[in-house]
């Protein structure tokens, strides 16, 4: 074989696309403008609103506590500009709730002040950037999404502080494994080199894990769980629940020099001279994450534990399922520790509440909405309900205390899909209803349903009559199987296109509004680009080379790779003096650390700093062939086999079936 052969397989392997990664998202390329809300769904919203308590007022007080400084011109308010449609009149094509929520969420517009010593800047991302006076200067507690929007925020706030503006930032903190929460790290090192990093236990795995293994899908679901490919206006996409939307630009990361909570759940740290109590809360919001209370401010950083409204238990993006009852104790821990002496509670979203009572109701709410979800939707399922059902059947179990609250709806995680999540948690995704056991695929039931029907003219015909009616549930769930099964047949792909746009005027969650409008979309005018890329270079290259391979071994087709029988490999890395002996069998590829060179076909010999530099983009594994500073030696077509079972995911997967033409 020859060598440039060889060097391309090679580089299939190693093959990430990072540069695309960089981005939180392409440009949007058609402005679509969908439908007036029906008659129907303007009974539904205007029902909903009679239930809601907008005396309630007190978030848009607090949202508005304590401004320093707005925005001015050399901070762009992108994102308010964005959202300029967001009026005081609710329109007919947005849930009354959810609206509510997108006009709080236009609150945060500069610099404000928490506490003595605490300042956060909110409104430039989705989440907020802390600043906690230190000795020497200031410690950042959570940093954003992109180093854009980090830089500039972090330029805005020491521009605008009352006093001390001019001290460095020192430490720099993660409270959990999420990208809208260190993404723009690297905008505050570039900016203060000497910074120390502190993140929760064991959260660079867990960042890998979640935005790598399963990243092609989970970016293209994202695309609709955040509306990516949506316009902004009364149509489309209205709010992102935990604040107005993404900031835009590089996704990057930076190792933490010191990881929290290692030893235990508590752990009690002087950083730069002030007194920090760590308290791990993994498993709750994110696989990695804690809370922090600094006794000195009696000021309690709840994290993404609480914020104004209610969490996923299971993000529909697709996560792992998270422990509702975990956080509910988790919270209830926060309560039995500080409760008597907080007088500040600020978080990673949304804005402070004040004053001991209030933080004590804010929190108690916050953990019985939590508790309620996994301890009812258990209840109803010990009674027989099936995971079907339980969605609808958990809303009335909502107290009239917890209902009448803004601050426990669902504008990120709705009780039927955080109910459902609890359900599959305990007792997975089937009913044991045998009908539910061993379903056709999808295509071929929807076809056999059509014929049931009486054919697909018959069942356009009863969808229609149930559509003047406002069903728009079940007809979403016919037209489905209609369109599954014909895809050409365009009178029912414009009526479930209508149908979705209906089901997202009346939803509360954002999410949901954004799953039915781009479902909508996508039936109309097909796939758009704007999908969020989810694993960027810097959080790629954390990556060790077991995690490295384990993400390979699911490139693997294994019809393709069952061909070449056994391959066996030694990947040597002799910079961190590791060897990883994998093999390529029965159509799978698996990965071991040894201590010992096994006997292979064949050895490659890379630095796993070199390997770090390929996968952000800096060098090729040619090049370093070339040049002596990686080797491979054996059986040369060993790695070409390897290389060649393996495939390119398909970053625009059909989800809703698309337009002929």
């Amino acid at each position: 074989m020859k060598q440039t052969l060889l060097t391309l397989s090679i580089l299939s392997v190693f093959s990430f696309n990072a540069a695309a990664a960089q981005h939180e998202h392409d440009h949007i390329t058609v402005h679509y403008q969908g439908k007036d809300a029906t008659e129907h769904t303007i009974a539904h919203n205007q029902a909903v609103a009679d239930t809601l308590n907008f005396a309630d007022t007190r978030a848009f007080e607090q949202s508005s506590k304590n401004l320093v400084a707005k925005f001015d011109k050399a901070t762009a308010d992108i994102l308010r500009a964005e959202f300029a449609f967001i009026t005081d009149k609710t329109p007919d094509s947005v849930n009354p709730s959810l609206y509510r929520q997108a006009q709080l969420n236009m609150v945060p517009n500069g610099l404000y002040k928490v506490s003595d010593g605490i300042y956060q800047v909110r409104g430039t991302d989705l989440s907020n950037l802390t600043l906690i006076r230190s000795d020497n200067g200031w410690i950042a507690y959570d940093v954003l999404l992109t180093k854009e929007a980090a830089k500039a925020s972090l330029e805005f706030a020491l521009k605008n502080l009352p006093k001390d503006g001019d001290l460095p930032v020192v430490a720099m903190i993660y409270s959990h494994s999420h990208a809208d929460h260190f993404g723009g790290a690297r905008g505050i090192q570039e900016m203060f080199p000497n910074v120390k990093v502190y993140g929760s236990d064991n959260i660079t795995k867990e960042i890998v894990d979640e935005n790598v293994l399963a990243g092609n899908a989970m970016s293209r679901r994202a695309a609709y769980q955040y509306g990516a490919t949506l316009g902004k206006h009364d149509h489309g996409i209205v709010d992102a629940a935990l604040g107005k939307g993404l900031s835009k630009g590089e996704i990057t990361y930076v190792a933490p020099d010191y990881t929290l909570n290692g030893e235990g759940k508590w752990e009690t740290l002087t950083i730069d001279g002030l007194e920090m109590v760590f308290m791990d809360a993994s498993g709750t919001e994110a696989e990695s994450e804690m809370i922090t209370y600094i006794p000195s401010k009696k000021a309690l950083w709840t994290g993404e534990l609480t914020y104004q409204g209610m969490h996923n238990i299971y993000t529909l993006r697709g996560a792992k399922v998270r422990d509702a009852l975990k956080w509910s104790k988790d919270i209830n821990e926060m309560i039995n520790a500080f409760g008597d002496d907080v007088e500040v509670l600020f978080a990673s979203h949304s804005a402070p509440v004040w004053g001991n009572q209030d933080v004590n109701e804010f929190l108690r709410l916050q953990r019985d909405n939590y508790g309620l979800v996994h301890n009812q939707t258990l209840r109803l399922a010990n009674d027989g309900v099936g995971i079907q059902d339980i969605g609808d059947a958990i809303q009335d179990t909502i107290p009239e205390s917890i209902y009448k609250t803004w601050h426990t709806n669902g504008y990120h995680g709705t009780y039927s899909h955080n109910a459902k999540a609890v359900y599959n948690k305990y007792l997975g995704y089937f009913d044991m209803n045998p009908a539910n056991l061993n379903p056709l695929p999808t295509k071929l039931e929807s076809a056999k349903f059509v014929e049931y029907m009486g054919g697909a003219d018959a069942a356009v015909k009863r969808a229609k009559n149930d559509y003047a009616q406002g069903e728009y549930r079940f007809v979403a769930t016919a037209l489905n199987k209609v369109v599954m099964a014909d895809p050409q047949n365009d009178e029912a792909r414009q009526l479930l296109a209508d149908t979705y746009e209906q089901l997202g005027y009346q939803s509360e969650g954002a999410g949901w509004r954004n799953i039915y409008l781009t479902g909508a979309q996508e039936l109309r005018v097909g796939i758009q680009a704007g999908a969020p890329k989810t694993a960027s270079a810097d959080v790629i290259s954390e990556m060790d080379m077991p995690t490295l391979f384990d993400f390979l071994a699911v490139k693997i087709d294994s019809q393709l790779a069952a061909k070449h029988g056994l391959v066996k490999m030694n990947i040597i890395t002799p910079d961190t003096k590791d060897i990883l002996y994998i093999e390529l069998s029965n159509g799978n590829l698996s990965n071991a650390v040894v201590d010992k060179e096994q006997k292979a076909d064949a050895n490659l010999m890379v630095n796993k700093a070199d390997v770090n530099r390929i996968l952000l983009g800096q060098v090729t594994l040619k090049e370093l062939l070339a040049n002596g500073d990686a080797k491979l030696t054996g059986d040369k077509e060993a790695f070409n086999k390897i290389a060649s079972s393996m495939v390119e995911f398909n970053p625009d997967f059909e989800i809703v079936p698309k337009p002929v033409k």
